[in-house]
């Protein structure tokens, strides 16, 4: 269950959106304070903060200010000031959103949900992107543009030696047999062909290391395959 985490002074208001994010399956946690609101951000990991700006002990700027310095989870302000200084300053210290009271509970709720949608995407998408790399040690796999780069140096693969070196460097330290990584890369059964694989390794060495007799990255495992060493 997402939670929100609420930062308001005022008991009412802070019971309104209770009820009102409760009703739509959220989680709320709930400071009366700036101090004790900061406190929560940090130790309680709510997954988004409804923070207001004129808070007691701790304003909502510095509130705001300091939860950004850890954290990267979407911050939506409010308050009674309607002037675009107040907008401007607040956006411009991290808050991904701005909305002045009286406020309709309901727009709240709505923009909770947009901006918690919107968060999720990103997390997703740099997840994704993170995944599509593959980095040991001095080799960089771009997995989406099926590159690869030692020591900064690009190197050329043909799709096999690619594909058996990404499968290797995605499962380091793992010994595989001829065998198994014929019928990984190749899709095949390998009986009378895993010389393939001899030769598929054997090119790829020639690429990646700096001494083929002596290799630092794929190793050989005598009498059972091959291993991605880190």
């Amino acid at each position: 269950m997402q939670r929100i985490l609420v930062i308001e002074d005022e008991n009412d208001i802070r019971q309104l959106l209770r009820f009102n994010l409760e009703r739509e399956g959220f989680a709320v946690l709930e400071a009366a304070d700036g101090l004790g609101g900061l406190h929560m951000a940090t130790s309680e990991l709510p997954d988004l903060v409804v923070l207001d700006l004129m808070l007691p002990g701790m304003d909502g700027f510095e509130v705001c200010k300091k939860i950004r310095e850890e954290k990267n989870i979407p911050i939506l302000m409010v308050s009674a000031k309607k002037d675009d200084i107040d907008k401007i300053r607040g956006l411009g210290l991290g808050a991904d959103d701005y909305m002045t009271k009286p406020f309709s509970p309901s727009e709240l709720v709505a923009r909770v949900k947009a901006h918690m949608a919107r968060y999720e995407r990103l997390v997703g998408t740099n997840q994704k992107q993170q995944n599509d790399i593959v980095e040991i040690r001095g080799i960089r796999i771009d997995k989406t543009a099926r590159r690869v780069y030692v020591d900064g140096v690009e190197k050329t693969f043909t799709t096999k030696e690619f594909d058996l070196l990404t499968f290797l460097a995605e499962h380091p330290n793992h010994v595989f047999t001829k065998e198994e990584l014929f019928r990984e890369i190749w899709d095949m059964d390998s009986i009378g062909d895993i010389a393939t694989v001899t030769v598929h390794i054997k090119k790829i060495r020639e690429k990646i290391e700096k001494d083929t007799a002596k290799p630092q990255y794929i190793e050989t495992i005598w009498g059972v395959g091959y291993r991605f060493k880190v």
